[in-house]
């Protein structure tokens, strides 16, 4: 299972309040801790679906079964929404908390609070385009150094190693 959420990103200096907020999209695998995250431009079901394709499937080295995520617009809508067609294309089972209980999806949102307290919050960006490529080197560092106590003091990298080269039965 992957855990996803959205958060709308602050303001970089020199933006002016009138100026569009990105949004960071972030994905994180139940067993692994493996984290995914793009820094887009809007939150719709199309940013949503891209962020699903282009930032999660294609780099993902396994199959995934199930997303779980709020009841968010960017997940949830009518028959055509596009982050559903996108989860149904791919053969992915849609699941969401229970309305109005964000906290229930404790694993995106954990991540989120970590991803703004040691990258966002310890930086300054000169452009949009930094803030993304200073992303990418969080995310690996996050995947790759980083010990996580959920692991037993293991990275996501390390975890995933382990369980690939156990021999298949």
């Amino acid at each position: 299972m992957v855990h996803v959420d959205t958060k709308r990103l602050p303001l970089l200096k020199g933006q002016r309040v009138s100026d569009k907020r990105d949004y960071l999209f972030v994905a994180i695998d139940d067993f692994s801790r493996e984290l995914y995250a793009a820094v887009l431009p809007d939150k719709t079901a199309n940013s949503a679906a891209m962020f699903l394709n282009d930032h999660v499937i294609k780099p993902c080295p396994y199959l995934i079964e199930c997303i779980y995520s709020d009841n968010g617009s960017e997940y949830k809508g009518a028959a055509n929404h596009a982050f559903g067609v996108a989860c149904f294309e791919n053969g992915i089972n849609q699941k969401f908390t229970r309305p109005a209980r964000p906290q229930t999806n404790g694993k995106a949102e954990r991540v989120i609070r970590t991803i703004m307290e040691m990258w966002h919050d310890k930086q300054q960006f000169d452009s949009p385009s930094h803030r993304q490529k200073e992303l990418c080197r969080f995310v690996n560092f996050y995947n790759t150094v980083k010990p996580h106590s959920s692991l037993k003091g293991d990275t996501p990298f390390e975890v995933l190693q382990a369980y690939f080269s156990q021999p298949v039965v």
